[in-house]
This record gives C-alpha cells, sequence and structure tokens, in this order.
C-alpha cells in the first residue's frame, strides 16, 4: 500500500496493487487519476508519501538505480527520441522494430536504419514517435514494462499490431499498461481502474 501528493494536494491515496509475474495488468484512466504518477512511482522518479513499492520482496528504493533501470522500460505519452542501446545487432533492432509497427516506416526514409535522429527534425507525427519510444522498450528487453497510453496515437491496424506483439512478449515479461481505450485493455489478464486517486 502506498499514497503520493505533490504540492499537498493528495494524487494517490493508499493503492494496493500486486503485479504477478509474466500477467499483464490495465490500468484504466479517469480524468485526474494520477495514473501517470503510478507509473513514474514504480520508475522511482518520485518517491510515496506512505507505504512503499517493492520489487521481488525489495524496497525499490534499496535497489540500484542502474540495475532498477535495467530491470524496467517505461513508455511514456511524450516520448523523447535518442540514440538508445548501440551495441544492439540489426537483428535485434529490426525485430523490435516490426514489434512495435515501425519497420516499414524506418524503411521507408532516404538511409533506412541508418538516419540519425536529428535528420528526422519536426518531420516525425505523434504515432510514428510513439511506435520508435516503443521499439526501443522492447529493444531494452527488461523483464518489467511500465507502458503509459501506448496506443493513444495509433490507428487500429498499428494498435492490433503492438498489442499482439505485448501479448507475446508478456510470456517471459511482467506488463503494466495504462490506457484509455478499453480496446488495448482487451489484452490484459487483469483490468483496474483509478478514479480520483483510489483504485477498484
Amino acid at each position: 500500500n502506498f499514497s503520493c501528493s505533490y504540492d499537498k494536494l493528495l494524487i494517490l491515496d493508499n493503492i494496493s496493487l500486486i503485479i504477478p509475474k509474466v500477467k499483464i495488468i490495465g490500468i484504466i484512466l479517469r480524468s485526474g487519476s494520477g495514473k501517470s504518477t503510478l507509473l513514474k512511482l514504480m520508475m522511482r522518479f518520485w518517491k510515496v508519501d506512505q507505504g512503499e513499492i517493492n520489487i521481488s520482496n525489495t524496497s525499490i528504493e534499496q535497489i540500484n538505480t542502474d540495475n532498477l533501470r535495467n530491470m524496467e522500460s517505461f513508455v511514456s505519452q511524450q516520448t523523447h527520441l535518442f540514440h538508445a542501446k548501440l551495441d544492439a545487432s540489426d537483428e535485434e533492432l529490426i525485430e523490435a522494430c516490426k514489434k512495435a509497427s515501425v519497420h516499414d516506416f524506418i524503411m521507408s526514409l532516404p538511409h533506412g536504419y541508418d538516419t540519425m535522429v536529428e535528420e528526422l527534425g519536426d518531420s516525425l507525427s505523434g504515432g510514428e514517435i510513439q511506435r520508435i519510444g516503443l521499439a526501443r522498450a522492447f529493444l531494452h528487453d527488461a523483464p518489467f514494462m511500465l507502458l503509459d497510453e501506448p496506443t493513444s496515437n495509433l490507428d487500429s491496424l498499428n494498435e492490433a499490431v503492438i498489442l499482439c506483439s505485448l501479448h507475446k512478449e508478456h510470456k517471459n515479461k511482467s506488463v503494466v499498461l495504462v490506457s484509455h481505450r478499453q480496446s488495448t485493455m482487451n489484452i490484459a489478464d487483469q483490468v483496474y481502474s483509478v478514479e480520483n486517486g483510489r483504485m477498484s
């Protein structure tokens, strides 16, 4: 159980959540629900006011930051593009991009996978940026995936490809999937609702 407030405003109130191994846990957001806060707490970007968050019975406050980041992949709504896993093989990169339904788009670029992020400038759509962020998470291959509205900017076809990939991936991962889309929740093993800081 844990609670979190910001500037004396209670955001999450006495939340209790168990995330089993190799399961997809869906969280449906409501307006002002604090769902992004929940994921940031799991990443230890913020600290809880009361209670604690544990991974395998160890408080995240006691886990080395590098180890914690290696255990977790986080895809937020505000994806920032940067170079990631520079030692990845071409096969690993292509596989991750196919899972994120962004391979065909990359192949359409003048330099394909050799295109530098700086060359793209502001020409990418929200959906393209989102899929690149998801590809980066697949490439990171962490056992714990935290996804904040991963399909919010995608059409139904790209959403279906990514949800299929997530469903296959979760056989060796734990996934927390936050979304307002009911279609996204269809792959979840268990769904919770967060409204006014409380989970049900």
